[in-house]
Parts: structure tokens; sequence; C-alpha cells
């Protein structure tokens, strides 16, 4: 259970999100704090952040 967890924390670092916004409907592009992200509530490996 542990490992599932820290699975789900990892973040994808890209100079583009296009592609990965465009992997699943369920992706959503995010700004905080002066940083772009994609978040996706349902399949948390599809995170990401803007480099």
């Amino acid at each position: 259970m542990f490992l599932r967890l820290l699975k789900a924390r990892i973040m994808k670092i890209k100079s583009s999100l296009k592609s990965i916004k465009k992997r699943d409907l369920n992706s959503k592009l995010v700004r905080r704090r002066g940083r772009v992200y994609i978040i996706n509530k349902t399949n948390p490996k599809f995170k990401a952040r803007q480099k």
C-alpha cells in the first residue's frame, strides 16, 4: 500500500504539457504559484508540472 501511495505522488516535469493533457479526458490544466500543472483526480499517474 505504501508503494502505491508513493508512486501516486511522482510527478513528471516537462517543457510542454500539451501531449500529457491530451492523454486523458479527465486531465485539467491548473496554474498555482506561477507554475503550470496537469492534475488528474481519477488517474494520478498523469500528474505533471511544466519546467
